[in-house]
């Protein structure tokens, strides 16, 4: 198609030219024939048709000139358009849109369909920038009310000892929930940024999942959970204290939303050169929805239960992060009481930091 109307845009411009030569020769040399009978000059014929053809070309220079004068004046606008859209996406606003009919693959089709790209990813940058202020809002103001509300209640003189314990060990919890959420937002834009840390070394993978198994079998034996490992030995080259945090974070999740007397399953197997971790859970599970947005920054897929247990919304954010930078892969598959699984898919050996990054 789009061959098609520059080809009929060649014979469109051939044809014009044509016209205005056929045109301008008719008038120079039946015009001037009748201009000289009407005055009475009688000329050489070489000099006639001297004449003749000067004329023709005068009649189709103008002729081309107008034509351009009108064709530039066009192209004038379009470029007003242009810059008048750019000014506005310099102000912020986002919402431009070139309706310009040209074609993309030459040079104005190529920076009409730029800028009107550039304005849709703008605008969902700034999108995503105005939910994440309202997020990280919402999350501090949530335990500042809580602590600034009890600090009013301790002021009273009528509390018994239990009671101002009581009230005292709530506004601690919700400091170290502010502290969490500080935390993690460091800890998140130091892994997005170009600078943080990142030393692979050679460990054993199952040793650490054992470990970190271990790290929270308090959680796990207060709540009589089931613990089943099964682990291949497998040597990977990652970054351990960061992998580590993974781990941490997937575990603590299954105990957290896995009912009393529920099954933590833990698999680590190579294949085809990868290292693969699936932590499986019998908990509340998750919906579509969910599934599809829970590595968002603060995304909570059950907010009641992740606030009355001290989540932030960050933890598999910073999860998805730190895999990616080792070039690994994670992926969920839930059911809404039907338990979660977590697979993370690592390569055995380091990953290249300048393409990850």
């Amino acid at each position: 198609m789009k061959k098609g109307e520059a080809i009929l845009k060649i014979m469109g411009g051939v044809c014009l030219v044509v016209a205005v030569v056929t045109i301008g020769t008719w008038i120079a040399f039946y015009g001037t024939e009748a201009l000289y009978k009407y005055i009475g000059i009688h000329l050489h014929s070489f000099a006639a048709q001297w004449i003749n053809v000067l004329l023709v070309f005068f009649i189709f220079g103008c002729t081309m000139y107008l034509i351009s004068l009108i064709v530039g004046k066009k192209h004038y606008k379009v470029w007003d358009k242009i810059i008048e859209a750019l000014r506005k996406i310099s102000r912020g606003d986002f919402s431009v849109s070139l309706d310009i009919r040209s074609n993309e693959n030459d040079p104005l089709g190529k920076i009409v369909s730029t800028i009107n790209q550039m304005a849709v990813e703008l605008g969902e940058l700034e999108k995503m920038r105005q939910d994440f202020i309202s997020n990280v809002s919402h999350e501090i103001q949530s335990p500042l009310t809580s602590i600034h509300g009890f600090a009013n209640v301790l002021k009273r003189a009528d509390l018994t000892h239990e009671e101002r314990q009581h009230y005292v060990t709530i506004i601690e919890m919700e400091s170290n929930r502010l502290s969490k959420i500080s935390e993690n937002l460091l800890k998140l834009t130091s892994l997005e940024s170009q600078h943080h840390p990142f030393e692979p070394t050679r460990y054993r993978l199952d040793k650490q999942l054992r470990s970190a198994m271990l790290a929270c079998e308090p959680a796990w034996l207060e709540k009589d959970l089931e613990m089943e490992l099964e682990c291949e030995a497998i040597t990977v080259t990652a970054d351990e204290d960061l992998m580590s945090q993974v781990w941490n974070n997937l575990i603590t999740n299954s105990v957290k939303f896995t009912a009393n007397g529920g099954t933590i399953r833990i698999r680590v197997y190579a294949r085809s050169g990868n290292a693969f971790v699936a932590i499986s859970d019998t908990g509340i599970g998750m919906n579509d929805e969910d599934m599809k947005r829970i590595f968002e920054r603060f995304y909570k897929a059950d907010k009641s239960r992740t606030s009355e247990k001290g989540g932030s919304g960050l933890g598999l954010s910073i999860v998805k992060k730190i895999v990616e930078m080792h070039e690994g892969s994670i992926a969920v598959q839930s059911k809404i009481d039907g338990g979660t699984s977590f697979e993370v898919v690592l390569p055995l050996e380091a990953a290249s930091q300048s393409s990850s990054r």
